[in-house]
């Protein structure tokens, strides 16, 4: 039962009564089920255990934001399509991470260095899933870590699907990170996002850390939508120039399998 008050010693306005008109709304979303889709005021009221004004006054702020939606003729609600919008990002996360886990493992086993599914979340590159090399000396990184360096291959491979201008911004705004940013050095990253397009894979040797190299290619959903990234990271050491386009191949070619394998061309 969510109360309808703030705690004790807690100003209304304040941090307390935000949380607790935050908790309130999560209750009333959480009050529909599979069983019972469709809910009146009355019933919302006495499920949450606030009063029914209250409810009436959250469910218009969930109805705006089309997170719940009233069917007229019975005055009664049910949950939106936005609560779809809010999970999507969610579930393609989890539909690709099952697609991309057992390529990962091949890709993994065929060269012996760690990969890894990367994904995008607007100003980062963020990292789901992982398979480490069995190396004693590799290069592995936890899951949720988050790169903004624009020289990282993962980035590159992002932000070679995005606007010319969105990515001057990120650069220009310092969201993504790299040095002495000018027209030129900006200019000239554009032009190394048209290579990786080109290509279909982008490469990081030694740039943003001396002893690293990492490689990485995109991967679309089945709308042909870029969802994801494969990275492959390697000492330095063991990856010489010379395979560095051999590497980028068998990068690519395990973007797409996972690509295929969620229903992509």
């Amino acid at each position: 039962m969510v109360n309808d008050v703030t705690d004790a010693g807690e100003r209304p306005g304040g941090e307390g009564r935000a949380m607790s008109v935050l908790s309130n709304g999560i209750a009333v979303l959480g009050a529909f089920s599979s069983e019972e889709p469709e809910l009146g005021v009355t019933e919302i009221a006495a499920r949450v255990g606030l009063h029914k004004s209250t409810v009436s006054r959250i469910l218009a702020t969930l109805e705006r934001e089309n997170l719940v939606e009233r069917d007229e003729p019975s005055r009664r609600f049910r949950l939106g399509l936005g609560v779809l919008a809010l999970a999507g990002p969610l579930l393609a996360d989890l539909d690709v991470r099952r697609a991309a886990y057992p390529v990962l493992a091949d890709l993994t086993r065929r060269t012996g260095e760690t990969a890894a599914l990367m994904v995008w979340n607007d100003t980062e590159s963020i990292c789901v899933e992982q398979v480490a090399s069995p190396h004693q000396v590799k290069h592995t990184t936890p899951l949720g870590t988050r790169y903004n360096t624009a020289a990282s291959s993962s980035v590159q491979v992002f932000c070679a699907d995005l606007e010319e201008n969105r990515v001057r911004g990120l650069l220009e705004r310092g969201v993504l990170h790299m040095p002495g940013v000018d027209e030129h050095t900006v200019a000239a990253y554009v032009d190394r996002l048209a290579e990786v397009r080109k290509l279909g894979y982008a490469v990081n040797y030694g740039e943003t850390s001396l002893e690293e190299a990492g490689l990485a290619a995109p991967v679309a959903d089945h709308r042909g939508e870029q969802v994801a990234a494969v990275l492959l990271s390697a000492p330095r050491f063991r990856v010489s120039r010379d395979q560095l386009e051999l590497y980028g191949e068998v990068v690519r070619e395990a973007a797409a399998a996972i690509t295929a394998r969620l229903g992509g061309a």
